[in-house]
């Protein structure tokens, strides 16, 4: 059989000079920070399975009906009409990242974004469970196709579908609900179309970058990485390799040499390289290709614990820090990305906090504005009532105006499903001898069990003699 193709060379780089990708095998990290990332790896996950499935006030804790334009999210039921709201919670996601960045660097990368989370917690452990350590799927890679190989690079292939598909059914059922969902399943594709594509498009997608784009999603299209310059400064977290304790480098046995100048304590093992999920040397200094994930920082700890040298040659810090200065923590751009971070929070938290439990709209309906008959004048309209909460509601109507009228409502007492809405008919009627320019009419609405109470005032419009 014919040799595999994309064989990798030790510290070799994602990209190699000419363009060409270069196959990552990242080595096999055991540490503090891998125990910790693989924590908040399963904490992810759990909501992400959880969250179209375990139900909060009666619904699940994320579905999205863009269909029905009913939305849920941690208990909360909102409509079309709570769109803005979306605005406050895209700015509060922006800005928190902005500040995290400016402190920490790219701990979202390494930590928490969904290219992580995935690739690492669930792809990654599939190749090495079949393939074996990095050493072996290198040499995999070099040598030529056996029966072996090829079952289990098959079955490895098969297992990355089977993921791909459970994800995009639950990144599915965040739209559809989870009983929905299952149901369309049992039917069958035929009967749900547009649900089956949906999930056959996300499916290959999702195979298809964890499979083989992988670290050129980050490197080549997020475009996250390459802001990286201007969003944080020398006093940002980032990690980073001690170069004055590190050089000059030599090798494990110089050490006890005393030399001039003396041995720094960087063997030149490589293996920061090797375990970087990107293929960058972190020697070299900070680099757009780093995502944070601290697998280099793990790798030469325990180096360092063989040689019997201070842990910390690569680690969490600062530019400022790595140059012998001292790091300024709170800094104007810190506290910048603080303000506007906390003002977008604050309205968001504001937003939710004083968002009514119902809308009311007084729609004067079509035609003439007004009808006259036998010495009153009559004005129509609809009442739009709308049950923003995720449980029916009770809701009762009535008018107070400042002269006496004749109110015809369509119904006085509405019972609304949630996020229901209904439309009833307001008939007004005045004598045409108690009306003023500036005749209102409200129109009161309470919901009966919260006690909550909107006013909705209309200008009362009739002939002028």
């Amino acid at each position: 059989m014919p040799a595999r193709k994309g064989t990798v060379t030790a510290g070799s780089a994602a990209l190699r000079p000419d363009g060409h990708r270069a196959a990552i095998h990242p080595l096999d990290v055991k540490g503090r920070f891998m125990r910790a990332r693989r924590i908040v790896f399963a904490v992810l996950l759990a909501l992400y399975i959880a969250a179209p499935l375990v139900k909060l006030g009666g619904h699940p804790l994320m579905h999205l009906d863009v269909a029905a334009r009913r939305f849920y999210l941690l208990g909360g039921s909102f409509n079309a009409q709570d769109f803005w709201i979306v605005l406050f919670i895209g700015t509060s996601l922006m800005f928190s990242l902005l500040f995290l960045t400016a402190w920490y660097g790219r701990a979202w990368c390494g930590w928490a974004c969904p290219q992580t989370v995935f690739l690492e917690a669930l792809y990654r452990p599939i190749e090495r469970l079949l393939e074996g350590s990095r050493a072996r799927r290198m040499k995999n890679d070099a040598s030529p196709w056996t029966w072996g190989g090829l079952a289990r690079s098959a079955l490895k292939h098969i297992l990355y579908l089977l993921v791909s598909l459970v994800l995009s059914h639950v990144a599915l059922s965040l739209f559809l609900s989870a009983s929905e969902l299952l149901t369309m399943m049992r039917e069958g594709p035929s009967g749900h179309t547009v649900a089956f594509t949906w999930a056959i498009c996300v499916t290959a997608l999702l195979y298809f970058n964890f499979a083989w784009f992988r670290e050129q999603l980050c490197i080549v299209l997020c475009p996250y990485g390459r802001l990286q310059s201007v969003l944080h400064d020398r006093d940002s977290i980032v990690i980073g390799y001690d170069v004055g304790r590190g050089e000059p480098r030599g090798t494990k046995k110089r050490l006890a040499v005393v030399s001039d100048p003396p041995q720094g304590d960087c063997i030149d093992c490589k293996k920061c390289i090797w375990a970087c999920p990107t293929g960058i040397d972190i020697r070299n200094g900070l680099q757009m290709e780093c995502l944070a994930c601290a697998q280099c920082i793990d790798v030469c700890d325990e180096v360092m614990d063989k040689i019997q040298r201070p842990r910390g040659l690569i680690r969490y810090t600062s530019l400022k820090e790595l140059a012998g200065e001292k790091r300024q923590i709170w800094r104007p751009r810190l506290f910048a990305y603080g303000f506007v971070m906390l003002v977008a929070v604050g309205g968001l938290v504001l937003s939710l906090t004083l968002r009514s439990p119902f809308e009311m709209a007084l729609i004067r309906q079509p035609g003439v504005p007004w009808v006259i008959e036998g010495g009153k004048v009559r004005n129509q309209f609809d009442l739009h009532l709308t049950n923003k909460r995720g449980e029916d509601k009770v809701f009762t109507l009535a008018a107070v105006s400042s002269v006496p009228a004749e109110v015809r409502l369509g119904q006085e007492e509405v019972t609304l499903a949630a996020l229901g809405d209904v439309r009833v008919p307001v008939v007004v009627q005045v004598a045409r001898k108690d009306i003023s320019p500036a005749l209102t009419v409200d129109l009161v609405v309470t919901d009966r069990a919260s006690g909550s109470v909107r006013r909705q005032p209309v200008r009362f419009i009739a002939p002028r003699h």
